[in-house]
C-alpha cells in the first residue's frame, strides 16, 4: 500500500501588488495554517516518509512549517516543475519515487494539485483528461489523501487511487 497526500501552499499575502508571483510568502492565516495542518498528518498517524515541493516562497514556507509539526526530519525535496507544471509532472515524480518511501507528500499550487486528485482517483478523468467537473475543490492549506494498492512506486497508474479523507483547515479549527 502507498499513499499519496496532497496539500495546497497556504494562503499567501497579495500584499505587494509589484512582488512577482513565485515570491509571494505565506499570509498571516497561512502561517497558522499550515502547522496545525502538520499537527493534523501528526495525529492521523500519516507523517510522511517523504515531502515533495514547489520551490516558490509560499509553498516553501507551507512544506518548512508542516515538516516541522509533523515532525518529518529528513530533506524536503524541491521539485521546479510543481511551479507552473501539470498532473502528468507531479505523477512523474511519485513514479520515481524508492518502493522504501510508503507515504509521499506533495505540496504545490491549483490548479494542478486538483487536476492530480481527480486524475489519480478518477478512471475516466484519468482517461479523458481532467475537467474541473472531477474536481476536488481543494483550498488554501486542503489536505487529500489517496492510497494506491501497489507496493513500488512505479506501478501508480492514473484513475487507481482510492480517495480516503480530505479535510480543510476551517474544519480542523471548528473541532479544535
Amino acid at each position: 500500500m502507498k499513499t499519496v497526500l496532497i496539500l495546497r501552499h497556504a494562503k499567501s499575502d497579495w500584499g505587494d501588488s509589484g512582488q512577482a508571483d513565485f515570491d509571494r510568502p505565506l499570509a498571516k492565516r497561512g502561517l497558522e495554517d499550515a502547522p496545525r495542518m502538520g499537527e493534523v498528518l501528526a495525529r492521523f498517524g500519516h507523517v510522511p516518509d517523504k515531502i515533495l515541493a514547489s520551490p516558490a516562497q509560499r509553498a516553501k514556507q507551507t512544506a518548512q512549517l508542516v515538516a516541522e509539526a509533523c515532525g518529518y526530519r529528513k530533506a524536503i525535496q524541491w521539485e521546479e516543475s510543481f511551479y507552473g507544471g501539470g498532473s502528468e509532472d507531479l505523477i512523474a515524480a511519485l513514479q520515481q519515487l524508492p518502493a522504501t518511501v510508503e507515504r509521499a507528500l506533495l505540496i504545490g499550487h491549483n490548479p494542478t494539485l486538483e487536476e492530480t486528485a481527480a486524475v489519480l482517483c478518477h478512471p475516466q478523468a484519468a482517461r479523458e483528461g481532467w475537467t474541473d467537473g472531477w474536481a476536488i475543490k481543494i483550498p488554501t492549506a486542503g489536505l487529500v489523501c489517496i492510497n494506491f494498492d501497489i507496493t513500488d512506486w512505479q506501478e501508480l497508474e492514473p484513475g487507481e487511487g482510492i480517495l480516503q479523507w480530505f479535510v480543510i483547515p476551517k474544519l480542523v479549527k471548528a473541532l479544535e
